[in-house]
């Protein structure tokens, strides 16, 4: 259920906006996306995992707020990463 330390790396490369990029609002919206996708998985399995669903409620929010401080800051960007992660539909 933990994200290996390979696929975290590939994810921040996919995502950065330079070479020395990690932390960017896009790398870590990206990042938490791939969380989610994973918990709600482990969810679908295991349907009474209160604290896990509490978790994944968190991390939600958290996207949410990066989500709409980046639609604040540069609507460009916000519109070229909802796109490619496939929120919002």
């Amino acid at each position: 259920m933990v994200m290996q330390n390979d696929e975290k790396t590939q994810v921040i490369e996919d995502y950065r906006l330079h070479e020395y990029d990690s932390g960017s609002p896009e790398v870590q919206v990206a990042l938490l996306t791939r969380r989610i996708s994973e918990i709600s998985d482990h969810l679908k399995t295991h349907k009474k995992d209160y604290s896990s669903r509490r978790g994944l409620l968190k991390l939600v929010g958290r996207r949410s707020a990066l989500l709409k401080y980046l639609s604040r800051t540069d609507r460009q960007r916000y519109q070229k990463l909802i796109e490619r992660l496939g929120l919002r539909r």
